[in-house]
């Protein structure tokens, strides 16, 4: 058996029931290192198997090699592993192994909950790292989710290797967002050190953003009230 686990954005404090479960009832966990040092209080007892970044298929395919051997094999993604998580690598990796998806709390959801209510409408997530993804085509993604008018997620906004993505993205929405939209950024949200800022398209400062961060752009619904981010579901009040 391999579970496909999310832990959520922090640690033990945010993870479900049945991720919890799962984790309890696997012989090994298998997961990038940060990741394992969140939940490092509950997986004591636990065979650890873990690498760095980009390893991710490695990482997979030991877990499935394990799981041959009659062990059942927790594989942990942050937030939900279904999204930007790992369940896709383990869905297809394995062979003929049970497998089984085990949901989580998905950072923009974790920030939304930081920031207020941004998320009642519909909304997308976009990720603007260009590692398995043609930069072209993450602005592509931009502009048409910027002109449909969806509230907007986008994880990994800044780096040192990219520090003009974000800002590229913005000058993209903004061809369609009036510049008061608000704008909400979540660093470290549900870990330590939580920051939370909200802002609009005119006075964001790309400084406050990094890696750890999810920005939440509004639609033109969206409003700011006591200093929370509100997207209005459009009931008649």
């Amino acid at each position: 058996m391999i579970y496909a686990v999310g832990i959520g954005p922090g640690s033990t404090r945010t993870m479900t029931y049945e991720a919890m479960y799962a984790i309890e009832n696997s012989d090994v966990v298998v997961g990038y290192k940060t990741y394992i040092d969140l939940i490092k209080d509950i997986i004591k007892d636990k065979e650890i198997v873990s690498n760095g970044m980009k390893q991710e298929i490695e990482r997979v395919k030991k877990a499935v090699e394990i799981a041959k051997t009659g062990k059942t094999v927790a594989v942990i993604s942050s937030g939900d592993a279904g999204v930007y998580g790992m369940a896709g690598l383990v869905l297809e990796l394995a062979e003929h192994e049970d497998v089984k998806i085990i949901s989580g709390v998905t950072a923009s959801t974790a920030a939304a909950a930081v920031l207020g209510a941004p998320l009642m409408h519909d909304y997308c997530h976009i990720s603007l790292s260009d590692l398995l993804t043609p930069l072209d085509l993450i602005y592509k993604r931009v502009e048409l989710a910027a002109q449909g008018d969806f509230v907007m997620c986008i994880y990994n906004p800044r780096s040192n290797g990219r520090p003009d993505y974000l800002k590229n993205a913005f000058e993209i929405i903004k061809k369609y967002k009036h510049i008061s939209t608000p704008v909400g950024i979540v660093k470290n949200a549900e870990r330590e050190n939580q920051m939370s800022i909200v802002c609009t398209l005119d006075t964001i400062d790309y400084d406050d953003i990094d890696m750890l961060s999810i920005v939440i752009v509004g639609n033109s619904s969206t409003y700011i009230k006591n200093n929370k981010i509100i997207t209005r579901r459009g009931y008649k009040l």
